[in-house]
């Protein structure tokens, strides 16, 4: 099973990015996707999970500004990403909760003017 990200890019502060995630063929069950952000020179850190039922959790530093969603009863995950800033950039993982974990290959997303 792979994730395969799509959305990112270059946008500037207060702009706003989607980014999707889909697991790259169907698979038994719904899983748990989260969304992680690496920004450059750290390490990954955890941003938001949606569960299969639809219940979500943030990280402190984007609630309020990003919004995770889900295709109901399907492993597709959009973060919907507003009032972006600067220590938004960086490289946006995809996890899903199948088998022991499953990370996507990542998406740039880069906040300049």
């Amino acid at each position: 099973v792979q994730l395969v990200e799509s959305g990112g890019g270059l946008a500037r502060p207060g702009g706003t990015l989607r980014l999707s995630c889909r697991v790259s063929y169907t698979i038994f069950g719904v899983y748990t996707m989260a969304w992680y952000h690496q920004a450059p020179g750290k390490e990954r850190e955890f941003i938001a999970r949606i569960n299969g039922g639809g219940i979500t959790d943030y990280a402190d530093s984007v609630k309020g500004r990003f919004t995770i969603s889900r295709e109901k009863d399907q492993n597709i995950a959009h973060l919907q990403m507003n009032s972006l800033e600067r220590e938004d950039t960086g490289v946006y993982y995809c996890w899903m909760n199948h088998m022991e974990g499953v990370w996507g290959q990542g998406t740039q997303v880069t906040v300049s003017s």
